[in-house]
């Protein structure tokens, strides 16, 4: 049996946390994180959409609720105001994201479904933070190479989030580095793939698992090499790497 693109014998335990893809080894463990720490102070709204999220046929895309934490906590810290995010599914981290910029706080957000925005957007409406959002249905490459090419934009944002299509982290890289400010931050979703950037040649994986490793493989020795920023990679979710521009 399959868990989290690699096999596995015994699924008994699991977390409860639905398409989240634990790295931890103990799912007792991450469960008693959720249950002690994450969800007796998650906001109302972010709960409301986690459990709408849930029932989604697609949810193993949704950001983790102890992520979407890290995320309100880190925002909160660099006193982001000026933000985008490339990938928004449902929105559970575009409304942890919402939820903590001042009140005239900005989200570029840009995903190429709109209905999978739209299944969250009430409850992102009734959280009273929708007037700090813009969404742009389609792809995001097109986007941001016309901001380029404005030149308004470079180094402007405080705080950009990307989870997306991984086969194109590199190409976003290219385009970001020059919108988000010196001092701002970039975080890069699903850096640690399911586990499987150490998964030996034979593991078996799912098929999209594999697909991507490479593509992620290559993201995080960019992003090592690039000195244009420091980084910071952590287990949470499924990894995230953060990117501090220092040049």
């Amino acid at each position: 049996m399959a868990q989290n693109g690699v096999s596995v014998e015994n699924q008994a335990g699991r977390h409860q946390e639905v398409g989240h893809k634990s790295l931890l080894q103990s799912d007792a463990l991450y469960q008693y994180i959720l249950d002690t720490s994450v969800y007796p102070r998650e906001p109302e709204a972010m709960k409301e959409l986690r459990e709408i999220t849930a029932k989604h046929p697609w949810n193993i895309m949704t950001t983790s609720a102890d992520e979407g934490q890290f995320l309100n906590m880190l925002l909160k810290l660099i006193n982001a105001k000026n933000t985008m995010e490339i990938g928004v599914y449902t929105g559970y981290s575009l409304l942890a994201t919402a939820l903590a910029l001042p009140h005239d706080g900005k989200i570029l957000a840009m995903d190429i479904n709109k209905e999978n925005y739209e299944l969250g957007l009430p409850v992102i409406e009734k959280a009273g933070v929708a007037h700090k959002i813009e969404f742009r249905e389609g792809p995001a490459l097109p986007v941001l190479d016309q901001m380029i090419a404005d030149g308004k934009y470079h180094g402007t944002f405080d705080f950009i989030f990307v989870d997306a299509d991984k086969d194109n982290y590199i190409n976003y890289h290219k385009r970001l580095i020059d919108l988000v400010k010196v001092g701002g931050v970039i975080g890069y979703d699903n850096t640690l793939w399911n586990g499987s950037v150490v998964a030996p040649p034979d593991t078996p994986l799912r098929k999209y698992v594999r697909y991507y490793r490479d593509f992620v493989l290559e993201l995080n020795k960019a992003l090592a090499a690039d000195p244009r920023i420091e980084i910071c990679q952590l287990p949470v979710g499924d990894g995230i790497t953060l990117c501090r521009r220092i040049s």
